[in-house]
This record gives structure tokens, C-alpha cells and sequence, in this order.
């Protein structure tokens, strides 16, 4: 269930995460909070918050991505980061390929954790 002060994610955001997600068939696509995610062996990769895309990433891909402008730890309430997901900055997310570039980081970081039942 979404918080009560979330908003929803734009519908061109949506359907741009439907369209990268899409590409890989061994990605579950749920809701987690009221928002698409995508999961490999229980285990999330990427998702939408709000108008926010985020992923998950090993320590030196989000070291890389968290020194582009606009990137930062996703703190889905203010002061509780998740440090293992990073925030893409609009940049990345305006650009397809680059998006998908870091969606594919993140589902090959998810293929290395153990699977969740």
C-alpha cells in the first residue's frame, strides 16, 4: 500500500519501465508499494517511487552512478536510505538506452544475491 503523502508515478514512466523490464524474460514484474519493481530470484533489481527510477547496484557501479550529477541513495522516507539502491539522475532516465545500460547492471548485481522463497 502507497504511503499517504506518495504520489503515483507519471504514466510515461511507467510505460518506460514496462518497455526496459520487458526486454528480460527472467525479470518478475509486481507492485512493490503501490509501484512496478522488477525481481530476479525474489530479489529486487529495479522500481519505480514516485517519479524516481531506482536500482540496485553492486558497490562500484553505484560508487560510479552515485558521482553523476542528480544520482543519489534512494530514501524512501526522509533520513532511511537503502544503501545497495541508487536514484537515476533525469539525464539517464530521458535517455533510454542509458537507462536500460544501468537496468542491466542492476539485474546482473541481483543474478549474484542468494534467490529468496
Amino acid at each position: 500500500m502507497a504511503g499517504p503523502s506518495w504520489k503515483k508515478s507519471p504514466p510515461e514512466l511507467i510505460e518506460a519501465f514496462g518497455a526496459v523490464a520487458g526486454r528480460y524474460q527472467d525479470l518478475e514484474l509486481r507492485k512493490m508499494f503501490g509501484y512496478p519493481a522488477a525481481f530476479l530470484g525474489g530479489n529486487m533489481a529495479t522500481c519505480l517511487h514516485e517519479e524516481r527510477w531506482i536500482v540496485r547496484l553492486a558497490e562500484p557501479d553505484r560508487t560510479e552512478l552515485l558521482a553523476r550529477e542528480g544520482a543519489a541513495l534512494f530514501e524512501p522516507m526522509p533520513g532511511r536510505p537503502m544503501r545497495e539502491y541508487v536514484v537515476l539522475p533525469a539525464d539517464v532516465v530521458a535517455d533510454p538506452d542509458a537507462t536500460a545500460g544501468w537496468v542491466e547492471r542492476s539485474i546482473e548485481h541481483a543474478r549474484t544475491l542468494p534467490p529468496k522463497r
